[in-house]
């Protein structure tokens, strides 16, 4: 009895491109929660420090005075918040952001005090600065992260922030100022750049541009406090710019790794991994980048 050809399996020629290649598996985001969680560790130990009620200074002839100037003190005790004509964001002092590392030229300078490039990168204004970064990390951040993975997001994330700081150390500001904003605006800075360099990937391109462009605007209205350095904004912005063109190149649609080639697949009709443009946009941020890190050194 010769064999039903339908039920031949063994000799049926599998069609070309009837097999999809194996979808991109996300990665699972875990490193951008964490430093969600240690920004608002150190901003609840910060006001801790701070002790409004305590730390505020005295009336006139040495007498305490009889109604606490900080913010909301009967209902949070030790962590109320500065006055207002000090701390406009319901934050610290800036004596205790001082001391929790907040970013000073001159102490950097002078004082050989290079902790506060990275320190100052953990450190917020207020609550109102505290909630815009961390809901802009949490949005930006996590979809980043699950798409690159935690290396170059956290490598991204750290080098911006220093990137930021730099910079600010370079304005020669008169006040201290805190730089998270830094690291933030890094990410905002890569994910435009990813925007571009990975045009051809984006179904509704105008959308993610615009939620973008949202979210950048939010956070450059936070810049209005005196403690919140808009140089640190710029420069973690760049950094990030020109870092995401380096590592946040993703391969085109179509083209599928050796390593994972599913039977019957046809590789002829494979596409090249990366498009002339990302090696041009890759090479020259790379230039620029090594350019900036002579120049800051000089």
């Amino acid at each position: 009895m010769g064999k039903h050809p339908a039920l031949d399996l063994e000799t049926a020629a599998v069609p070309p491109r009837t097999v999809a290649p194996p979808p991109a598996q996300p990665w699972h985001s875990w490193l951008v929660p964490l430093f969600t969680v240690a920004n608002v560790s150190l901003f609840v130990l910060t006001m801790y420090l701070n002790d409004c009620p305590r730390n505020e200074p005295v009336g006139l002839g040495g007498k305490m005075k009889e109604k606490s100037s900080c913010l909301f003190v009967r209902s949070l005790g030790r962590f109320a918040f500065q006055p207002l004509d000090e701390n406009s964001f319901l934050g610290p002092s800036s004596t205790t952001l001082d001391f929790m590392g907040a970013l000073d030229w001159k102490k950097v300078v002078f004082e050989h005090e290079w902790w506060r490039l990275f320190a100052c990168i953990w450190l917020h204004a207020g609550v109102v600065h505290i909630v815009a970064n961390m809901f802009s990390l949490l949005f930006i951040g996590v979809r980043l992260e699950e798409e690159f993975g935690f290396v170059r997001i956290g490598a991204l994330y750290f080098l911006s922030g220093f990137g930021g700081s730099l910079l600010s150390c370079l304005s020669f500001q008169q006040n201290i100022s805190v730089g998270a904003s830094g690291a933030l605006f890094g990410l905002l800075g890569a994910m435009l750049s990813e925007l571009f360099t990975n045009w051809t990937i984006y179904a509704n391109k105008c959308a993610a541009l615009l939620t973008l462009m949202f979210i950048i605007t939010i956070n450059l209205a936070v810049g209005i406090d005196p403690h919140i350095d808009n140089s640190a904004h710029i420069g973690g912005f760049i950094s990030g710019f020109l870092l995401g063109f380096v590592l946040l190149i993703r391969p085109q649609f179509g083209w599928i790794s050796r390593r994972y080639i599913p039977p019957g697949y046809d590789m002829g009709h494979v596409k090249p991994k990366y498009k002339m443009y990302q090696y041009i946009l890759w090479v020259i941020a790379f230039i620029f980048l090594m350019m900036g890190g002579k120049w800051s050194k000089t």
